[in-house]
C-alpha cells in the first residue's frame, strides 16, 4: 500500500511544497530525500535542519502517515523573545 503526503521547506523568498506518493513504511528522511528538495535548497543539512510534521518536531526516522505534511525548517536568524522586547520597548 501506499500513502500520499508532502515534504515542505520556506525560505524568506521562496517555498516548496513537493507532493509525494510513497510506500506506507517510508520514514520522513526517505521522504525527502525522494522528494529531491535537497537539490533544489543544497543549504538544507538533515544533520543540522530541524524536521517536523506538521508543526510538530519529530525524528527523521519517524513514519509517515497519510496526508502527513513533512516540514524542514530554518535555523531562526533571531530570537522570539528577544525580538519581541525590542519591539516592545519601541
Amino acid at each position: 500500500m501506499e500513502i500520499n503526503i508532502e515534504v515542505a521547506y520556506a525560505k524568506l523568498d521562496e517555498q516548496m511544497i513537493v507532493p509525494l506518493t510513497v510506500p506506507i513504511e517510508t520514514t520522513v528522511e526517505q521522504a525527502i530525500k525522494k522528494s529531491q528538495i535537497l537539490i533544489f535548497f543544497p543549504e538544507i543539512h538533515l544533520s543540522q535542519n530541524k524536521v517536523g510534521i506538521f508543526s510538530k518536531p519529530c525524528k527523521l526516522d519517524t513514519l509517515l502517515r497519510d496526508n502527513d505534511r513533512v516540514e524542514i525548517y530554518r535555523p531562526l536568524i533571531a530570537d522570539p523573545k528577544k525580538a519581541r522586547r525590542k519591539k516592545a520597548e519601541t
